[in-house]
């Protein structure tokens, strides 16, 4: 699929910023609107676009599956689709991976990026997963051929529920004719787009009861090994956070992340946007529709683009995530825990983005003084196996931990500045900025409910704490099933 757009010249880019704030509040007013009116109101703007065809499903015997109708924004929208191969388990999954695909001039690879999904997986991770394939072209003899493909070399997934292939057939999108050409784009390019963003809104809203999470990707991906476990890691050290999409790889609609509860309302958001702008543009405003202001985006990033033509037009798309790592397993746990600190605090660099996975956050605080501590303490005693911490970055290398040292503590209690632990020993000294320290339950005879890092002697640098990185020796989020 499109990964992203080719570049613009200098005129329509200065077009592109001087309408995207115009197009924000336009689709601020929609969003609300809708969210807030009454359940009679109907979107009866979008529904005489969308006409007769979403309200009146053909005639099929094959046409096995209705969702209810467009009265609700955040309900499933009235469309019937085609099981091509599989049917839907009765028991929720962890995770959906939803992949939409049409015939391409050149390549193919969407037998690869299944392949790639269940090779990559162990049979543990296998059985909380499921792979919906949304064949989204109209040509029904390639979709034909390429299903019979799916279920030679995928027969036995298919049987187990762990993969669906379905159709939403052509009577139910919005007319692609006669489109707004937003950006000047040619009108091939603007049918290409709008068609994509209803065929990711049909595929997200088959998805909406199947599974806990959903993922979705592109039909021309390689994953990294244990990318689900990667997934639960960071899933559960978002606990309690809120968050509407996190990212786990920084091109196009690769590697998104959802809960499944907002699939009804991302899919309405879609189809009453879908001629608008391409789907990527879509996801911006739908993310910060919903209070989730900045990206939130992980590294290593755990899907790879494989492909080398673009489904439009047969394109050339060289375009790789240089974040890729194919081995994932060693992603750090950091159990949920709160996080304190006496350093001053520059700006808004605050002491839980050193214990975060996102890309470019981090601790950053004023010269700190002997004495003063950065306290980590987890909601519940913990055994950890693994401790990694670094300092400074690679453009402010000086702002390093230059005298400090590695403490774990047990036997918390509530204190006038806190929650403390009473008791410490100390793991180790920080060398050039740096510390890890392996084997650390066998060194200790407790279960861990404290990470501290004391500064053993001032300094005149400022201090960035860049990563900490803490692996523990069993399963702690609450979301593994």
């Amino acid at each position: 699929m499109r990964l992203l757009w080719k570049p613009l010249d200098k005129m329509r880019c200065c077009r592109k910023r001087s309408m995207l704030p115009l197009l924000g509040c336009l689709l601020t007013s929609l969003l609300f609107f809708n969210l807030y009116t009454d359940d009679g109101y109907v979107l009866e703007a979008e529904k005489r676009r969308l006409g007769d065809t979403l309200m009146h499903p053909p005639n099929s015997d094959r046409y096995v599956h209705t969702f209810r109708d467009l009265s609700n924004f955040s309900g499933t929208i009235n469309v019937t689709y085609r099981y091509l191969a599989g049917i839907p388990l009765s028991r929720k999954k962890f995770l959906t991976i939803g992949l939409s695909s049409v015939k391409r001039k050149k390549g193919n690879y969407l037998l690869e990026t299944i392949k790639s999904i269940f090779d990559q997986s162990s049979y543990e991770e296998l059985k909380e997963i499921v792979v919906v394939v949304h064949l989204a072209d109209f040509d029904l003899v390639w979709c034909e051929n390429l299903v019979q493909e799916i279920h030679r070399k995928f027969a036995h997934h298919i049987i187990a529920g762990r993969l669906l292939v379905i159709q939403a057939p052509e009577d139910f999108y919005p007319s692609l004719d006669g489109l707004k050409r937003n950006y000047n784009d040619p009108e091939d390019r603007v049918r290409f787009r709008s068609k994509q963003n209803v065929d990711y809104a049909f595929l997200l809203n088959f998805c909406t009861n199947l599974s806990h999470f959903y993922m979705m990707l592109e039909d021309d991906v390689r994953c990294s090994r244990n990318f689900l476990t990667a997934l639960k890691k960071v899933i559960a050290s978002r606990e309690g956070s809120y968050w509407v999409m996190l990212e786990f790889s920084k091109l196009g609609y690769i590697g998104k992340l959802y809960h499944s509860r907002d699939l009804p309302r991302l899919a309405h958001f879609l189809l009453m946007f879908y001629q608008e702008m391409p789907c990527d543009w879509l996801l911006i405003h739908f993310r910060g529709l919903l209070a989730q202001k900045d990206v939130i985006r992980f590294k290593p990033s755990l899907f790879q683009h494989m492909g080398y033509y673009s489904s439009y037009k047969g394109a050339e798309n060289k375009l790789k995530d240089d974040d890729f790592e194919e081995d994932s397993v060693d992603i750090p746990d950091n159990p949920p825990a709160s996080l304190y600190t006496n350093i001053n605090v520059f700006e808004n660099y605050d002491a839980t983005k050193a214990y975060s996975s996102i890309v470019d956050e981090y601790f950053w605080g004023k010269p700190p003084c002997t004495g003063d501590f950065f306290l980590i303490i987890f909601n519940k005693s913990t055994k950890v196996s693994r401790i990694k911490i670094v300092t400074g970055t690679e453009d402010r290398q000086n702002d390093i931990l230059h005298h400090g040292a590695l403490e774990v503590g047990q036997r918390s209690v509530e204190t006038k500045q806190g929650r403390q632990c009473s008791s410490y020993i100390t793991l180790g000294e920080f060398k050039v900025g740096k510390i890890e320290v392996s084997g650390v339950d066998h060194k200790i005879g407790f279960d861990i409910e404290c990470v501290r890092i004391v500064i053993t002697a001032g300094q005149k640098e400022w201090l960035i704490i860049r990563t900490i990185s803490l692996w523990t020796t069993q399963p702690g989020s609450p979301l593994q099933q």
